[in-house]
């Protein structure tokens, strides 16, 4: 089947809206990809990954400033969340990094998904507030197992996870929750030697878009569910030019009247070791548009990058070619993007449909 790649959206730029604040050691290495909500003041507040030195990531809180309708700065309010369980450290490594923060009318709360950068790796988690500021960790994220892949989806490092914003029917017919997450398939990165590993089914090695599910009925029963994912499908993996090396998941999906809009991250260049700060890679921002009743399903995607690293912010920092969109709130009736600019400031832009 040809891709559709008529997306009616456009981004552009507005600005920076974060920089590293001077002589704070909990930012000297950046501050970026943040997540984001609306608190119960109804001010709107993104949450940065902050990153100390020796790459060491804590998640910290910040009212976004408005004037004349536009996110211009912000004015920091703490740190919510850091690396102090055994399982975020590890060796020489700490972290809780990339936070995607979707709010979930039906739970009456904010989830966070982050990565704790632990004793294996990069390990997706949970945590979810009413308020932004306290977060009650739910624990790691587990897969439960699924015979016709023919592996176990816990053996990955696994990142960019992002919850959808309500409920969605499941593959097997119940109301569920539903998360998109990017599993990695390089076992050698946890033992020497291991190699690549895919599921059944999967031709293609590089990193790409999943799909999982967890019925409402269990969240509602024990919050503690939101932990255990089900139901694993394949939703896109690279397919043009600017996503090359690999895609990943953005910010929360946004209803539109096609379906389910989903800002992502293309790829290209050359990957050092996971766990590495990247020097010889480019990030673009991209949009997919998924099927508004079975989001597994892709109605259409860019061909080409809605926002690429341009910019002297977004070229040149902890690691340069960095466009890295998480966050999506509205503003006055307008939709902004928050993304990281490499790895060191957040941006902002204007998200508008082109039709």
């Amino acid at each position: 089947m040809t891709t559709k790649t008529h997306v009616p959206y456009r981004l552009t730029r507005v600005g920076v809206v974060m920089t590293p604040a001077q002589g704070d050691p909990n930012e000297v290495e950046g501050v970026l990809n943040p997540g984001s909500g609306r608190g119960p003041d109804g001010e709107l507040y993104l949450l940065p990954r902050l990153v100390a030195d020796g790459n060491v990531s804590r998640v910290g809180l910040a009212r976004v400033v408005i004037e004349d309708g536009v996110p211009t700065a912000v004015e920091r309010e703490g740190i919510v969340l850091e690396p102090d369980r055994g399982w975020e450290r590890g060796v020489g490594n700490a972290g809780v990094e990339d936070p995607r923060v979707t709010w979930i009318e039906t739970l009456g709360l904010h989830v966070m998904t982050y990565v704790a950068y632990g004793p294996l790796g990069p390990r997706t988690a949970i945590a979810v507030s009413s308020d932004l500021r306290e977060w009650r960790r739910l624990g790691p994220a587990l897969f439960r197992y699924q015979d016709d892949l023919d592996t176990d989806l816990n053996l990955f490092h696994n990142k960019d996870t992002v919850f959808f914003p309500e409920p969605v029917t499941a593959p097997d017919g119940r109301e569920a929750l539903a998360v998109l997450h990017r599993p990695m398939w390089d076992l050698g990165e946890t033992k020497a030697g291991q190699g690549v590993r895919v599921p059944a089914g999967v031709d293609d090695e590089r990193q790409s878009i999943w799909i999982s599910y967890i019925p409402l009925d269990a969240v509602r029963e024990d919050l503690g569910a939101l932990t255990l994912w089900e139901q694993h499908r394949f939703v896109a993996g690279p397919e043009f030019p600017f996503e090359a090396l690999k895609i990943g998941g953005g910010p929360p999906p946004r209803r539109i009247p096609e379906g389910w809009l989903v800002l992502h991250h293309g790829v290209t260049g050359v990957l050092e070791s996971a766990f590495a700060q990247q020097q010889k890679v480019n990030y673009a921002a991209g949009a997919i548009i998924l099927d508004g009743d079975d989001p597994s399903k892709v109605v259409a995607r860019t061909p080409e990058p809605l926002l690429a690293p341009e910019t002297e912010d977004e070229r040149s920092g902890i690691v340069p070619n960095v466009v890295f969109p998480t966050a999506i709130e509205e503003v006055d009736g307008r939709l902004f993007v928050f993304y990281g600019m490499a790895d060191s400031k957040i941006g902002v832009a204007l998200l508008e449909r082109t039709d």
